[in-house]
């Protein structure tokens, strides 16, 4: 969290406030929440640079800047970006906050400090580890039809912990990932070798669907964790099957969800629909 719909939601948002606006001045920093460069660095790299647009990848907000390089903000497991009048009152754990020339400040708040902010060249920052090679787009035209040989080859991998590797899918996260697992009728832990092209085909087809929705209705919301650029929640979490849903009935047979770790996190499924497949 936040996983693709919310961090897509924030970038759209963020377009109308942030393009063509100058950054002129870093008005505060925790040095803890840079992973490159330095603080000494990052605030005259980026004091007076124009954002030129807001994009996202996978689960990595990037900022477009005049210098040809990338303001990239991964928000982790509690981070948010808003955009606030620079008056307004700071609000704990809020380690950067830059200064537009509108008067309007963007500010970066992440109480578990899990995320990154990171400034430089795409091909710098992946070259010195700090940024990800990601791997195929879950909303692209040519997803579905050009993923399932990535999928399909790491054959021994439970299918769950494919689709939350990021260098194969970029965006997919624990919430999704069970929903279309759900949607698919796949059990988490079912190794990829067990299924046939057309049914990762339909997985994929179901991860692509479960995140479009999400998208829709400005993705999920649990008790303020995530909030786009304006501080609303995403809706999305009225309409999830199978995630936090454990003891309840699933929508499709009736039987309860069931909650399983997985990974150092948690899978919901039903036991029923999603039966594990020995071959």
């Amino acid at each position: 969290m936040p996983e693709l719909p919310e961090v897509e939601t924030i970038v759209r948002d963020l377009n109308p406030h942030l393009s063509g606006q100058v950054i002129a001045e870093v008005r505060h920093l925790n040095p803890a929440v840079l992973r490159h460069p330095s603080a000494d660095l990052f605030v005259p790299a980026i004091t007076g640079q124009r954002a030129s647009s807001i994009r996202r990848r996978g689960k990595f907000i990037q900022i477009a800047l005049g210098s040809g390089e990338l303001l990239v903000v991964h928000l982790g497991m509690t981070g948010t970006l808003t955009m606030e009048p620079s008056g307004a009152t700071l609000r704990p754990h809020t380690h950067l906050r830059l200064g537009l020339d509108s008067g309007i400040e963007l500010r970066y708040r992440d109480p578990r400090r899990f995320g990154r902010v990171l400034l430089g060249e795409l091909s710098t920052l992946e070259a010195l580890g700090v940024m990800p090679r990601l791997g195929a787009e879950p909303l692209s035209p040519g997803f579905v039809d050009g993923t399932p040989d990535q999928v399909l080859k790491l054959a021994h991998r439970p299918v769950k912990a494919v689709l939350l590797d990021q260098a194969v899918i970029a965006g997919c996260g624990n919430i999704y990932a069970d929903e279309a697992l759900w949607a698919a009728r796949v059990h988490y832990d079912q190794p990829t070798s067990t299924l046939s092209r057309p049914r990762a085909k339909t997985l994929l087809a179901e991860v692509r669907l479960v995140l479009g929705k999400a998208l829709a209705e400005g993705g999920t919301s649990f008790d303020a964790q995530y909030v786009n650029v304006n501080g609303a929640s995403g809706y999305f979490s009225h309409s999830l099957n199978v995630y936090g849903q454990q003891g309840n009935a699933c929508p499709r047979c009736g039987r309860p969800i069931v909650r399983e770790q997985f990974m150092n996190r948690s899978s919901h499924f039903c036991e029923h629909c999603q039966a594990f497949r020995s071959a």
